[in-house]
């Protein structure tokens, strides 16, 4: 007898970006529904470099929803994954009693296989959640016929995921409304807005973060003055600042705001009882070369930011990446040769002048810097036509790698 098609699992593959926060979102005013004390906004980073890709295989003969991440099945009934579930369930349910009829509605009641790969390390501060979810909501909603707004649900998993629903630069509006219908994303300019903006990923460890940033934002909204002051009176005009520098492409304005920003993130998790330290002696070198660099141009060229980690985001224009990368390996020698030590897109030889490294100054640190990812501005999530390219095999199981 052929298997019965009716058995036979409808299957979805997606990928979603990472995105790396300028005005950094730091603290909640609601726990369960991931409601924000401020705005932020992001850059969302281009798939080819960094992305979650996540297949969905929904069958009537699977028993109970599973979840495979990094090739580890893990556990489903977590919170967060379970809003994700239930709130793209009851849209496709709403929409079947909406009488909507191209909504396929056998499916509604049937059990989904979830498999889901990162192609950069988790839990480093890049972001992954904010992947992870954003690629989660993106293919169920695919499974279940869901459109229209899904970065609200995106939140339900991880904050920042709202913002990696969208390319180019996005920011997510905090809201006001206690049931947090208005605290969504909002896409500012898209990924073709600004083509000579250039993303430098600064691997400074791939291990993970000696705090999570849940529980860390949460204790700094117990504890730091400093954090109440920011979300009231600092971001909100930085936030306008922001927009106006992207919208114009001004890179001096869009710099010097990303360090003061990432600068006061940190500043608040210092002042966070007991205090948070997520940059290491690597991540100060890093902060200490960037200003020295602009210094010796007397222009700003080149910008860092930091999430809860170590890892170094640099934010340049095309014409200056090569020589600051050169700058970077002589700084941060490496064992590794410079094919392996830059992954992503190809960066140009240079040679920096000895006027330069004496205006640097520093004393290089080897092997401070594991390895640079560059990368661009990139789009949202999309769909993966390709049926190869399918996590879960044709029986919804995560297939065997060889």
């Amino acid at each position: 007898m052929p298997e019965n098609s009716m058995d036979k699992p409808n299957i979805v593959t997606c990928a979603a970006p990472v995105n790396i926060a300028v005005i950094k979102y730091w603290g909640k005013r609601n726990e369960e529904l991931i409601l924000p004390i401020n705005s932020s906004l992001s850059v969302t980073l281009h798939q080819d470099q960094l992305k979650t890709t996540t297949t969905v295989a929904s069958s009537r003969s699977f028993q109970e929803d599973r979840i495979w991440l990094n090739g580890k099945e893990e556990d489903i009934t977590h919170q967060r994954l379970q809003s994700c579930l239930r709130e793209i369930r009851r849209l496709a349910r709403k929409r079947r009693n909406d009488g909507d009829p191209g909504l396929d509605s056998t499916g509604l009641s049937h059990k989904v296989h979830i498999c889901s790969v990162n192609n950069f390390p988790t839990a480093a501060g890049l972001a992954s959640s904010a992947a992870g979810f954003a690629c989660l909501v993106y293919t169920l909603a695919r499974v279940f016929g869901v459109e229209g707004e899904l970065s609200g649900i995106a939140r339900q998993g991880s904050g920042s995921a709202c913002r990696s629903m969208y390319g180019g630069f996005v920011q997510w509006i905090m809201g006001k409304k206690d049931d947090g219908k208005d605290s969504l994303a909002q896409q500012v300019e898209p990924e073709t807005h600004w083509p000579e903006l250039r993303i430098l990923v600064l691997v400074a460890s791939a291990e993970r973060k000696p705090i999570g940033s849940t529980s860390g934002m949460q204790t700094s909204v117990e504890t730091s003055c400093l954090l109440k002051h920011r979300a009231e009176s600092v971001v909100p005009s930085r936030m306008a600042e922001m927009i106006e520098a992207v919208q114009r492409k001004d890179f001096t304005a869009f710099a010097e705001l990303t360090m003061k920003d990432s600068n006061q993130f940190h500043a608040t998790c210092l002042d966070t009882y007991p205090p948070i330290f997520y940059l290491s002696s690597v991540s100060q070198q890093v902060i200490s070369l960037v200003h020295r660099y602009n210094r010796h141009y007397g222009e700003t060229r080149v910008a860092y930011t930091f999430d809860a980690g170590p890892n170094a985001v640099i934010f340049t224009l095309q014409q200056h990446v090569p020589e600051f990368v050169q700058l970077i390996q002589h700084f941060f020698p490496s064992d590794t040769n410079g094919g392996q030590f830059i992954k992503g897109l190809p960066v140009n030889s240079a040679s920096i002048s000895e006027d330069l490294k004496q205006a640097i100054g520093l004393e290089p640190m080897p092997k401070g810097i594991s390895y640079i990812i560059s990368t661009k501005a990139g789009p949202g999530p999309c769909v993966v036509e390709d049926p190869t390219q399918h996590l879960l095999g044709s029986d919804g199981f995560p297939k065997k790698t060889e």
